[in-house]
């Protein structure tokens, strides 16, 4: 009786591990935008557009000077990181490097909103389902 329960917790162990690989191939396969489009950082600050640029590989700055307050972008390995702000809480500097479709890095004291976007429409998959 021991050794069939045993094999049964091997074959129970199989089926689990087999399920999850399963649902997590999908979720783990990168969503290439670049192949569907080129990807743009979309600059709004108060709700206004403020700017839009190209992600790509090529490292570059962007300083953003508004009567909110100052902000420096970092334009680095395809995505926009947020490396440096007066704001109190310095909350925007922890979204790190986004560089997905439909990521955003938000300084709400300086009302600046930084969202990843593709020209080739279309976000960045199904976040949920309302009713």
């Amino acid at each position: 009786m021991l050794k069939l329960f045993k094999k049964a917790d091997l074959i129970l162990l199989a089926a689990v591990l087999l399920i999850a690989s399963i649902i997590m191939v999908p979720l783990l396969q990168k969503n290439d935008a670049s192949a569907n489009g080129k990807l743009f950082a979309r600059i709004t600050v108060d709700g206004k557009p403020y700017k839009t640029v190209e992600l790509g590989p090529k490292e570059q700055e962007l300083e953003i000077r508004t009567s909110y307050g100052y902000n420096l972008l970092k334009l680095h390995d395809k995505g926009i990181q947020m490396i440096d702000a007066d704001c109190p809480d310095k909350l925007c500097l922890t979204f790190g490097n986004v560089k997905a479709v439909g990521q955003t890095i938000v300084c709400l004291p300086h009302r600046l909103m930084v969202e990843v976007v593709s020209d080739a429409g279309g976000g960045g998959g199904l976040d949920g389902v309302a009713s």
